[in-house]
């Protein structure tokens, strides 16, 4: 799983306008919890540009008043109109301490629907865990090997993985190969033209 190191200082004063500060010096206020106290900081925002933007799913080492955290990003808030980012929340992690977080979704093999032209429509690309640290996973992966034209996969076709619970509906799609219009077309097209012989060779005299 891949790590991103995040050095930070710690913040002496706090409230609105520290925050403003912080922010005036190109720093982003954040805080980490579940180490104890709470422990407010700030750092660059370049050094958690791979936490934050990015759909994989990263751990983060945080350096802080010499004290190393191992952490995952708990939330996070933009600024509504530049977008910037203005707050960053860490959960610092402990063997056998339950989290949930969510985990990206990865499809292995190829689908004959798709083969046969169909379109993979993805309509979960997260997942849901509950687990502790020491089974952590950064993905699941979902074999579409055997999918075909109009089928779907769902969340219960995931292999299960030893100390991880996954917390969406089993019935929830995930993916689906959509058939295109012009295979419906066709499709239709043959079923009228098959139905219109069949009509025919039933009125069909007897020889």
């Amino acid at each position: 799983m891949e790590v991103v190191k995040v050095s930070g200082e710690v913040r002496e004063n706090l409230g609105k306008k520290a925050s403003k500060e912080a922010r005036r010096n190109g720093r982003v206020p954040a805080v980490i919890y579940g180490a104890g106290d709470p422990v407010h900081f700030s750092i660059d925002p370049l050094d958690v540009r791979d936490l934050v933007y990015t759909p994989d799913f990263k751990l983060a080492e945080l350096s802080v008043a010499g004290a190393t955290h191992r952490a995952i990003v708990k939330d996070y808030q933009f600024h509504p109109v530049t977008d910037q980012l203005r707050h960053i929340d860490f959960l610092a992690l402990e063997d056998g301490r339950t989290i949930k977080v969510e985990v990206p979704v990865t499809f292995s093999g190829t689908s004959p629907g798709v083969r046969g032209g169909g379109k993979l429509q993805v309509s979960v690309r997260r997942i849901k865990i509950k687990t502790t640290p020491e089974h952590l996973v950064d993905h699941l992966t979902l074999d579409i090997s055997e999918l075909e034209l109009g089928q779907s996969i769902r969340v219960r076709d995931l292999d299960p993985i030893e100390g991880v619970e996954i917390q969406n509906p089993a019935g929830q799609p995930i993916a689906t190969v959509e058939v295109p219009r012009a295979l419906r077309s066709a499709a239709t097209a043959e079923k009228k033209a098959a139905e219109k012989d069949a009509k025919k060779a039933a009125k069909a005299p007897v020889a």
